[in-house]
């Protein structure tokens, strides 16, 4: 099965959750804070104005990218885990 975004969304592989600090303690599974940085698996087509012409996305499969926190819907397809975010939930990407 396969996993296609719609418009303007973005499907992005969230990186692994911190397992330890930088000062070396180890965190428990409740400890740990979901990841903002991910890699771009897919993109929509784009958004389409007013007039029915469709904007592409800044964004492309391959690009690691920073997001908001709370955005996004988390889902999983065939035991990988995935985020489903609009373009305008990027808040940057990692060059």
């Amino acid at each position: 099965m396969k996993l296609k975004p719609l418009q303007d969304r973005v499907i992005v592989k969230q990186s692994e959750a911190e397992e330890k600090t930088k000062s070396g303690i180890i965190l428990p599974d409740a400890a740990k804070e979901k990841p903002t940085k991910g890699k771009v698996i897919a993109v929509g087509a784009g958004k389409a104005d007013d007039k029915g012409k469709v904007h592409a996305l800044n964004v492309k499969a391959g690009d690691e990218v920073y997001y908001g926190k709370y955005s996004g819907t988390d889902v999983e397809v065939n035991g990988e885990k995935f985020v489903i975010l609009r373009e305008s939930d990027i808040l940057g990407v990692l060059e």
